[in-house]
């Protein structure tokens, strides 16, 4: 049984929950994995949420007057867009596709479909089956997952301004897009559980070489 006939699913919840994981995420890197290698992998995670929202602006008629990207606290700021209420609800919920947009295009033109993502997400875990540990193109998709967090998870701005849909969400059972939902969820849950593992790798190294 796929999982969109569950009754108990529906967007307005799993978008709250993309949210949170990212901020655990993004929590995680600047805490414990604050390195110069982790802090560029966020960056572009950074681009290309900033630009999912400037392509929404210009698809909605928002006018964007500032972007900032590579700063402590990235943003961009834009007037207010053209289509009453649902404009700036489909700018504030851009990450979201962009960043699955995103991750579709690595895996089918440049990893060339090495990850086959099914339509079931109770099958997810079959995406794994006939991964080699060496294989480029695992290891590509690994250093792209260190920065889902910032790629896909909507900011606390983005919530302020989407907080009445999320409640008409709570009524919305869009199988397509609660699919796309709950890969972006298993997504940034599978980075906190690589982000878990390099916390324990690099707080026992600490340890031997304060010995």
């Amino acid at each position: 049984m796929s999982i969109v006939a569950d009754n108990y699913i529906n967007l307005g919840i799993l978008i709250i929950i993309i949210a949170l994981l990212g901020y655990i995420s993004n929590w995680l890197n600047w805490k414990y994995l604050n390195s110069s290698i982790i802090r560029f992998l966020y960056y572009i995670g950074t681009l290309i949420h900033e630009l999912s929202h400037i392509i929404l602006c210009i698809l909605t008629g928002a006018r964007v007057s500032k972007i900032s990207i590579f700063s402590k606290k990235p943003g961009i700021v834009h007037s207010k867009s053209r289509i009453p209420i649902i404009g700036q609800a489909l700018i504030s919920l851009a990450p979201i596709i962009g960043g699955m947009a995103f991750l579709y295009a690595i895996n089918r033109f440049c990893l060339s479909n090495y990850f086959t993502v099914p339509s079931n997400f109770k099958d997810f875990l079959t995406i794994f089956s006939g991964i080699g540990i060496l294989d480029w193109q695992l290891w590509v998709m690994i250093l792209l997952s260190f920065n889902m967090g910032a790629m896909i998870g909507p900011s606390l701005e983005d919530l302020k301004h989407v907080w009445f849909v999320l409640i008409l969400l709570l009524f919305v059972k869009w199988p397509v897009l609660i699919n796309i939902s709950l890969l972006a969820i298993f997504l940034i849950l599978l980075n906190i559980l690589i982000q878990g593992i390099l916390i324990v790798i690099l707080s026992i190294v600490r340890k031997i070489r304060g010995k």
